[in-house]
This record gives C-alpha cells, structure tokens and sequence, in this order.
C-alpha cells in the first residue's frame, strides 16, 4: 500500500485486496457460518460448569448449606437452555460441511447435554481423588483448598473431564473449545479424546502435552514438560494423513513421569514405571522398571576474583 495519508480512495483499493482473499477460502473465514459455536459462549458455560464442580469457586454467588440446592437447580437449567444451542450449533456446522443429515440436530444436541450433566455427580467424585492426588503428591500443599482455587492442573484436569463427556458424544468443535480454553490459561494441553483414570496429579503443568488416543491409568503422576505424543503419521496415496487409530502412548496404573520427559507413539509404559527426567522413550518400558538418562559430564570452572 503507498505511503502518505488513508483516504477513501486507498481505503476502498485496502477492502477490495483483502475481500479478494476470502474467495473460496475453507475454514478459515467466519462468513455466514450461524450455525457455528460461539466461543465465548462455551467459555461463560465453562464457567457455570465450574459453579456446579467446585460450589462458590468463582465468588459470583453466595453458596450457603441452606441455599445451595436452589443455586445449582438455576445454574443447570442455564447451561442446559445455553449448551444445547451450542451443541446444535456445531452439529449443524457438521451437517453443512459434510452434507449430511444426522437428523434432528436440536434433539441429537438436547440429548447430548443431558448426557453431560447425569455425568456431574461422577465428574466430581473422580475431582475429589485428582484434588487428593495433588495434595498427597506435592509437600508445599497447604489444603484442598489451596489446591482448587490456584493449581492450574485442576482448571485443566476439570476442563477435560467435561470435554471427554462429550467428546464420547461425538459432539463436534466444543470439547476442543473448551480444553483449548484451559490450554491457554495453564499451559497444559490435554486433548478431550485422551482416557485419563482416578487420582491423576500434575505437578507445575506448564508444557505439558497429552495426545487424543493417549491412555492413563489410575493414580499416575506427571511433571511440567511432559509429551505424551505420537511418533508418525501413515498418510494414503496423496499424501494426506490418515487420521484415527491408537498412536499415543499408555501409561499403566502408578506411574511417575518426571519434568521434560517425552514418550512418543504406540507404546506402552508398565504399572509401577518410574520414567526419569529429559528422556526420549520410543518403546515399551516393562513393569516396576525406572528409566534414567546417564548423569552428564559437569565442567566446574572457578571464577577468578575481580581486583
């Protein structure tokens, strides 16, 4: 664009070069697409879904032992009136973009936010045990308390347990939405698709990664760093990748992962394994085994004192 002052006649040849690239773009314009998810909405349910897990987290009611049934009966037929719009939103986009007709999309959506909230009273059992996890795991925890209100690993670990929900529902786009969402507050990147069992501790968070066909057994602690990734792609005859199919680890019951650790592909990590910091794993590790990197060669060099 030449230099000098923006006058209409620039501005107009500014709109004219940029609405030439929005012609016969996929996925990347938002042009009418109504029947697409609002993100801040699936955000604000979040943030009600959070009220129902954890009573009083956001310190926008007043929860009292007296009051509470009344609050959580308006605040689950909210996110109900709210979530099924959203739900066949995305289903609607689905139908749109795949040309197909999987029916009713109001009642597929309405069903499917039913499903998510008969899931509520098992969601905050399996919290209760993460929330444990964490306090058992880490010795500078103070209480649950302190743990709920600013661990991030419990804003990300809640944010999945949701979005696995409906993710099992084949809801398209907002389980993503909403793990992306607890991503970018925590650093902590857990796909809605992985299968993540009781009492699951991560400690610090920052960095992790955790992959849709990854697998995780009961009682399984993992520090900052961690990748939990797949290894390769096949891809068909264009070269396309051929997506689905288990290429993400499994990591049995009772195992530690410590900071930077990565563990790549279809492998499977054994009940009891303890894996050691900054290792690359690419194959299985047997039961009971600890896997360690050798310690590295230190050079000490004394500083000569500065006259």
């Amino acid at each position: 664009m030449p230099k000098g002052k923006l006058n209409n006649k620039k501005i107009e040849h500014l709109v004219s070069q940029i609405t030439q690239t929005y012609k016969g773009d996929s996925g990347i314009n938002f042009i009418d697409t109504s029947n697409l998810p609002v993100r801040d909405k699936i955000l604000e349910i979040l943030d009600l879904l959070f009220e129902v897990l954890f009573p009083g987290y956001t310190g926008k009611r007043t929860v009292t032992k007296s009051n509470i049934s009344y609050i959580i009966i308006d605040i689950l037929y909210h996110i109900y009136t709210e979530l099924s719009e959203q739900i066949e939103r995305a289903l609607k986009y689905r139908c749109r973009m795949e040309k197909c007709d999987t029916g009713d999309c109001r009642k597929i959506a309405e069903d499917a936010t039913q499903y998510l909230l008969s899931q509520l009273p098992k969601i905050r059992e399996l919290l209760k045990g993460d929330v444990s996890a964490a306090f058992d795991g880490d010795p500078a925890a103070k209480s649950y308390e302190e743990i709920v209100i600013s661990y991030p690993c419990i804003i990300a670990i809640a944010t999945y347990r949701l979005a696995h929900e409906l993710y099992l529902k084949d809801v398209p786009l907002i389980p993503r939405i909403m793990t992306e969402c607890a991503h970018a507050k925590t650093g902590i990147d857990i796909h809605p698709g992985a299968k993540i069992g009781k009492n699951f501790f991560i400690d610090h968070g920052t960095g992790v990664v955790i992959g849709e066909t990854t697998i995780i057994g009961e009682n399984v602690k993992i520090y900052q760093g961690t990748t939990l990734g797949a290894l390769s792609f096949p891809k068909d005859e264009r070269g396309k990748i051929i997506k689905g199919g288990k290429r993400h680890p499994t990591i049995e019951d009772n195992v530690t992962i410590y900071a930077e650790a990565t563990i790549l592909g279809d492998v499977v990590i054994g009940k009891d394994a303890v894996i050691g910091g900054n290792v690359w794993i690419k194959e299985s590790v047997p039961a009971g085994v600890t896997v360690s990197t050798p310690n590295p060669d230190l050079v000490y060099t004394k500083h000569e004192k500065r006259k």
